[in-house]
């Protein structure tokens, strides 16, 4: 396992680095549905108001282009930087906007249902860099933003 995450920071000799995040992530979470929610409002006039018709949808389309976007430009959606945590992928790396569309993919999915959902967050909790499901996928995880580390 450890081969898979060697550019990623040890939980064992570098804690501060997941410190907390599980936390953040459910703040960044709430965060971002908020922004979603006002993004697919603005949207809804776009659409000649047939929007509010199928506004789940539209929301969910919403968020999937917020999240991919986001991810890509700076490896944390807005809710993420708020609560100064980002993604990093096995090698250490912020993530690419493939890595961002796979993990948006696979959150979607794992969100949709309530199993893949439930053990996600059980993993969050439970493994030493708190990683769900899509982080296990990609074999990234969320970290507390090195430059914001207290010391």
């Amino acid at each position: 396992m450890t081969d898979l995450h060697w550019g990623l920071p040890d939980p064992d000799t570098q804690p501060e680095f997941y410190n907390d995040v599980p936390v953040k992530r459910l703040i960044a979470f709430v965060i971002d549905t908020v922004v979603i929610l006002l993004l697919t409002i603005l949207v809804v006039p776009f659409t000649a108001f047939t929007g509010l018709f199928f506004f789940p949808f539209l929301m969910m389309l919403v968020g999937f282009a917020y999240r991919v976007v986001t991810l890509a430009a700076g490896s944390a959606t807005l809710g993420m930087r708020l609560t100064s945590i980002e993604f990093r992928s096995g090698d250490g790396q912020r993530l690419s906007l493939f890595q961002a569309f796979v993990h948006t993919l696979t959150f979607s999915i794992a969100f949709s249902m309530v199993v893949p959902q439930v053990i996600s967050v059980v993993l969050m909790l439970s493994l030493p860099r708190g990683q769900g499901l899509p982080d296990m996928v990609l074999g990234c995880a969320a970290i507390n933003r090195p430059g914001r580390l207290s010391r």
